[in-house]
């Protein structure tokens, strides 16, 4: 292998997604004149842009698609290879292309992200949804489509639900309540209103700062029905490969053929039975539809709620699972239990000269007691960054500390067009029974949660408007003792940034 090398790089980095582009800038900036590979299978790659610095370790940026030219001419010694990777071999410290063409590298990182859990593998009417060509082909078979069903209850599919028109939505999540794995039951209440409303209703402030919430029983269903006017939109660039963008479906039209605007069912605590086709259902031994409804869609799903719905289309936006296929072959990296490549506080692998970064990756350093893993956008774009700063490190010989980002567990997006940020322990994550929550919630406004342990801040969640997360960041961070606030903590007629300036 090693001697059918074409060109040996310095450093090769794997994926033109945000981790790979990231790693690839921090390095050419701190050592310019070193040899880069970037190793990518679409045409196009994925650039921040915008980039905000909100506070400490808040940060905002936009994702766009890019010709990799782009990269090129910013760095004249960066090589942008176009070909999927097909085997590494970590002994002789190549990478062999799907075109057949081999590299050797001096340090090696892998930012392959990761690739969309399918419901089942080859099923012509289930559409998984990850990259802009999939969302591209799904705003196509929608145009067409009077009933879809969703499944799924992460970021993708929380937009998805929201911005789809002029069709009927099924929703199954397999959780209490909607988008849990950002919020609670809590701010899910304050969100759902957003599926049935035209705009946001007059602020009516709650007045109980303490805790309820209502759960759906299993099986339960709730639908939300909207009359919205149709927006026009342009159309999106296409590229294979890579994720969307968190603003993925702007510019992309998503109405179907109905004229009703928006109608949502949500199906709760129940997953994918059997996805058939009306044919099978025909035949089958258990037909349990309605005679009317029967071989009138071309495919159904059943669920384990025992409810079986037809549709047009079911799409399927149940996560990622790390894209390391291509790389273990042959080699012995450590797998983490999620099935990401194990990286330490370096983000290196087990494999000596070999990082990783971004979905593909899994932290495995001892975290910060308010920071947590979550593939997300800013992660990958914070991982890509530290990686690339350890691998300049480690070749100028230079110490290097654990990034501050991963100090303080922070993100800004937006669902349901409210701004949502979360911070530290947002939902509690590990924390059992020591942890006590405050809320302020202004009907259609703002939905405040603040996670206390001990008398100290650990998470929060700020849904709206809110103006809090610096001050909140500053008060996670610091660790003051709340204990003589209490409840005042979140009275709506205080200026708490005052209080803590």
């Amino acid at each position: 292998m090693a001697d059918k090398k074409e060109k040996t790089f310095q450093f090769v980095i794997v994926g033109g997604g945000i981790a790979g582009v990231t790693c690839v800038e921090q390095l050419s900036s701190q050592i310019p004149s070193a040899d880069v590979a970037l190793i990518t299978a679409g045409p196009h790659i994925k650039a921040v842009t915008n980039f905000k610095q909100v506070s400490h370790t808040l940060e905002e940026f936009d994702v766009e698609e890019r010709p990799s030219s782009v990269l090129e001419e910013k760095f004249p010694n960066l090589t942008v290879i176009h070909s999927a990777v097909k085997l590494l071999h970590t002994q002789s410290h190549s990478v062999e292309t799907a075109d057949g063409r081999v590299f050797g590298y001096e340090r090696l990182c892998i930012c392959s992200g990761g690739r969309p859990k399918l419901l089942t593998p080859d099923n012509p009417y289930v559409l998984g949804i990850r990259d802009t060509d999939s969302a591209q082909e799904f705003q196509k078979r929608l145009s067409k489509a009077k009933r879809i069903v969703v499944v799924g209850n992460g970021g993708i599919a929380l937009e998805l639900v929201y911005e789809v028109e002029g069709c009927e939505v099924i929703w199954a999540v397999k959780d209490k309540s909607i988008g849990n794995t950002f919020f609670d039951a809590g701010a899910a209440q304050f969100l759902i209103p957003s599926l049935e409303a035209d705009k946001p209703e007059a602020a009516a402030l709650c007045k109980r700062p303490r805790y309820t919430t209502e759960e759906a029983a299993p099986g339960a269903s709730q639908t939300f029905t909207a009359e919205r006017n149709s927006r026009g939109h342009g159309s999106g660039p296409t590229d294979p490969g890579s994720a969307l963008g968190p603003d993925w479906h702007e510019g992309i039209a998503l109405r179907g053929a109905e004229q009703v605007s928006r109608r949502v069912s949500v199906e709760y605590q129940c997953e994918v039975e059997k996805i058939f086709t009306s044919e099978e259902l025909f035949y089958s031994p258990q037909q349990t539809l309605r005679p009317e409804s029967a071989g009138s869609w071309p495919v159904y799903i059943q669920l384990s709620n025992g409810k079986t719905f037809g549709c047009d289309l079911v799409v399927s936006a149940t996560g990622v699972v790390p894209n390391t296929e291509p790389f273990l072959h042959g080699n012995t990296f450590a797998v983490a239990e999620d099935g990401g490549l194990r990286v330490d506080d370096h983000m290196m692998t087990s494999e000596s000269d070999v990082y990783a970064a971004g979905d593909v990756c899994t932290a495995c350093w001892e975290h910060s007691l308010l920071w947590q893993q979550m593939r997300l956008w800013t992660q990958a774009r914070q991982m890509g960054w530290y990686a690339g700063r350890c691998m300049a490190a480690h070749v100028l010989s230079a110490p290097i500390e654990l990034d501050f980002c991963f100090e303080l567990f922070s993100h800004i997006t937006k669902f349901f067009n409210y701004k949502v940020v979360l911070l530290g322990k947002f939902n509690g994550q590990g924390l059992g029974s020591d942890q006590e929550l405050l809320l302020r919630c202004t009907k259609g406004q703002e939905y405040v949660k603040v996670v206390l342990s001990r008398g100290r801040m650990v998470g929060a969640v700020l849904i709206g408007e809110t103006d809090l997360e610096e001050t909140f960041e500053n008060l996670i961070l610091n660790q003051m003792d709340l204990t003589p606030y209490g409840e005042e903590l979140l009275n709506p007629n205080i200026d708490i940034e005052d209080y803590f300036d």
